[in-house]
């Protein structure tokens, strides 16, 4: 199997997983916390949540149809550096947590990098 296709299925595993496990399944703390940081009220930060599992999911998914496509791969970086920007200036304490933001974005970012470098250029 080829690196692309490895980095482009743990990519799609990350999304999907935290779309679906800590946000729709059942909202884990965490998930909580950093949302509630926003200052919105417990129901809006719920449905926030929620809305925000179901785009994870279906990047995820647009991210595993498109991910030869240099825009989706951009994109893929800036939500993540983004994801992570926010954890960092709204719950700064979690970014020195077990299995946090830094150990889990920065290594999708990577591997966004690896497809991107490993692309033909004319696709």
């Amino acid at each position: 199997m080829y690196s692309t296709q490895i980095a482009r299925y743990i990519i799609t595993f990350g999304w999907l997983y935290h779309g679906l496990f800590p946000k729709l399944i059942q909202i884990a703390p965490m998930e909580m916390l950093m949302s509630s940081s926003a200052g919105l009220s417990e129901e809006a930060t719920y449905i926030f949540i929620k809305a925000a599992g179901v785009g994870e999911i279906a990047w995820g998914l647009i991210f595993f149809a498109f991910y030869k496509v240099r825009t989706i791969l951009y994109l893929n970086i800036l939500a993540l550096s983004g994801l992570l920007l926010a954890v960092a200036l709204m719950q700064p304490q979690l970014l020195i947590e077990a299995f946090n933001p830094v150990t889990t974005n920065l290594p999708l970012i990577a591997f966004s990098l690896i497809i991107l470098n490993t692309r033909p250029d004319s696709v």
